[in-house]
């Protein structure tokens, strides 16, 4: 039995087509007629089990929400928070170039854009080394040991 369908909704973004889910029935936290988040496709959400996309969010291209992670498959992403000026959530994860996209708020862009962001915005305060922090974390857990390594070879100590 399929517990949730694609509506006709959708939003575009990165050039994909993004359809908004409303679930069939009642499951875990979600209720019958319930609106969700947005997938690209029914491969992107498991129709088995209690997992959902809530709100606003998104899945796309290869990465699947399924009952055991929250996200399985092939994604790579790390979600830390509640940091920054903001003391909220980053979002990085690799994209189709095999590097790292970062969301925080209301930027969106590759990593190293991130940290001039974080730069232009916070210069060395106490917020910029938590988000600097944060993105070494994401190139060390995303794009390994040894791309981390040869990242960091040049770069200063950030306190």
């Amino acid at each position: 039995m399929k517990k949730y369908e694609l509506t006709a909704e959708f939003i575009e973004q990165w050039g994909k087509k993004l359809f908004r889910i409303k679930a069939l029935i009642s499951f875990g936290s979600v209720e019958a007629g319930e609106l969700g988040g947005y997938v690209e496709k029914e491969d992107n959400l498991a129709q088995d089990g209690d997992a959902w996309v809530y709100g606003n969010a998104w899945v796309y291209g290869n990465a699947r929400v399924c009952d055991d992670a929250r996200v399985c498959g092939d994604a790579d992403y790390l979600l830390i928070g509640r940091i920054g000026s903001r003391f909220s959530f980053t979002t990085f994860f690799k994209n189709k170039d095999k590097g790292i996209t970062v969301s925080c708020g209301c930027f969106l862009g590759t990593i190293a854009e991130f940290r001039a962001k974080v730069t232009d915005t916070h210069g060395n305060n106490k917020h910029a080394k938590m988000y600097n922090l944060a993105a070494d974390m994401a190139e060390l857990q995303i794009l390994g040991e040894e791309h981390f390594d040869k990242l960091n070879t040049n770069k200063s100590e950030p306190f």
